[in-house]
């Protein structure tokens, strides 16, 4: 099974102003309405690859209601913990440059933290578990570490795409994979990431603290794959830029559909950049074929 996890979920409401003027009356030209969150985006795109997953986290209020009401009309199992707050609302503005306005997301109580971590006690040796996005301020960026650490105990394949102390604090836990941006490694490492080179330099590193697998997103450089064995290169397709909104979590869903139907990593990388490329190219999340179009465009390339 591959669990989902989303601490601080969230409804993204998108909307298209064609020319917004700061402290004006503007209308939307076009708006949607999704549920947000990087894990919940992960649930969704393995869905349309057609893989089950359970989408896990904290929900309140009547965004929260929304949330997993949107994830049952689409069929894609859910378990989450109620809250006393609502669930927040990230506002994503897109004109001539796009602007994000996030809420900062409710309380979750020590209750609410005990009750997730028995649901990680639940899970079985081979499982997946995906902690994906920020860590709410109520909750103590030591989180993602401990639950880490009950994975590695556990047998579970933890997969962590988060940054800063989160994911610093989680590393010595052997993460089946982690993904960062080229921004991300390099300010793990308080540096700049300018090129490949340097990605994979770092990208070493990061083996070295005891991750199993690293993917290194390089934007439109293409992306890295890392393990103790291979160094891998991905191109880019060629397509116009839509949406940055769940692309990254595309990588990692992508890469996941493959990874647990026990294909090689070179297959599975290539399914997560084109599930990524898919998504960028469109309004909304990747579908099945979108991805397998742009796979033809992507070649993988073994350096190592």
């Amino acid at each position: 099974m591959i669990y989902t996890c989303t601490l601080n979920p969230s409804i993204d409401y998108l909307a298209r102003v064609e020319d917004f003027k700061e402290g004006q009356l503007n209308r939307t030209s076009d708006t949607f309405i999704y549920p947000g969150g990087k894990g919940i985006n992960v649930s969704r795109v393995l869905k349309h690859l057609g893989i089950e997953s359970t989408a896990l986290g904290f929900t309140g209020g009547f965004t929260g209601a929304f949330i997993k009401d949107f994830l049952t009309q689409d069929h894609i199992q859910h378990d989450f913990i109620d809250v006393s707050e609502v669930t927040r609302i990230n506002v994503k503005l897109k004109s001539h440059k796009e602007t994000e306005i996030n809420g900062q997301g409710p309380l979750i109580s020590i209750e609410n933290q005990q009750n997730l971590l028995q649901k990680i006690n639940n899970m079985s040796k081979g499982d997946f578990l995906l902690l994906a996005g920020s860590i709410p301020p109520s909750i103590s960026d030591n989180f993602y570490a401990e639950i880490a650490n009950k994975c590695m105990v556990k047998g579970v394949h933890v997969v962590i795409d988060a940054a800063g102390e989160a994911l610093r604090k989680s590393l010595s836990y052997r993460p089946f994979l982690i993904k960062p941006n080229h921004h991300e490694l390099g300010e793990l490492f308080q540096t700049n990431v300018h090129n490949k080179e340097d990605a994979i330099f770092y990208g070493k590193k990061l083996l070295e603290a005891g991750v199993q697998n690293v993917i290194v997103s390089m934007a439109g450089d293409g992306a890295i794959f890392l393990n103790q064995d291979t160094v891998l290169i991905s191109n880019v397709p060629v397509g116009t830029v839509k949406n940055s909104v769940g692309a990254g979590d595309s990588v990692v869903a992508g890469f996941l559909s493959q990874v647990t139907q026990e294909h090689d990593f070179s297959t599975a990388f290539q399914y997560g950049v084109a599930a990524g490329s898919a998504t960028a190219f469109s309004e909304d999340l990747c579908t099945l074929e979108q991805v397998e179009s742009l796979r033809k465009q992507i070649v993988i390339e073994e350096i190592r």
